[in-house]
């Protein structure tokens, strides 16, 4: 007795390309997938010495990472970067000393030129976290936390 020809079915064109293009959008985010951070999880606490990054901030330092937040207006409209906030503001949250730094700002760092958008929309920002007190060599600004080679979309 002969047993039936049971053939696979070939695919057509269009679906090997959808299928093609599903996977490589999947393979695409999958690489491109970050950690995420919230301003709660940024310090542990504030100490004698000031603010203590948490041990979260510090597995991720050097990692990709993505918070959501609010763009601070920024100094001048060509910048290459700018203050995320936890919260709305009107005025860029910038501080002289570490002492004085908010525990609720990172700065960000674009690695490529994007629209700025209004401080009350919402956005969610990727990029490489970095931690430490670093004064930027071309503006004087301080910061102890940064995300560098980021960028931004509404959320």
């Amino acid at each position: 007795m002969r047993t039936p020809d049971r053939t696979i079915p070939l695919l057509t064109r269009r679906q090997t390309l959808v299928l093609a293009s599903a996977a490589a959008l999947f393979g695409s985010s999958a690489a491109r997938a970050a950690d995420t951070l919230g301003f709660n999880e940024l310090y542990s606490k504030f100490g004698v010495l000031g603010l203590e990054f948490s041990d979260k901030v510090k597995q991720l330092t050097g990692k990709d990472v993505a918070i959501r937040g609010f763009m601070a207006p920024p100094l001048k409209a060509e910048a290459a970067f700018f203050v995320l906030t936890e919260i709305p503001m009107s005025i860029c949250p910038f501080c002289s000393t570490d002492a004085d730094w908010p525990d609720n700002i990172i700065v960000v760092y674009l690695g490529e030129k994007q629209t700025f958008v209004q401080p009350s929309a919402p956005i969610e920002v990727r990029g490489t976290l970095e931690m430490g007190s670093w004064t930027d060599p071309e503006t004087g600004f301080l910061s102890l936390l940064r995300l560098r080679q980021a960028s931004y979309a509404t959320v």
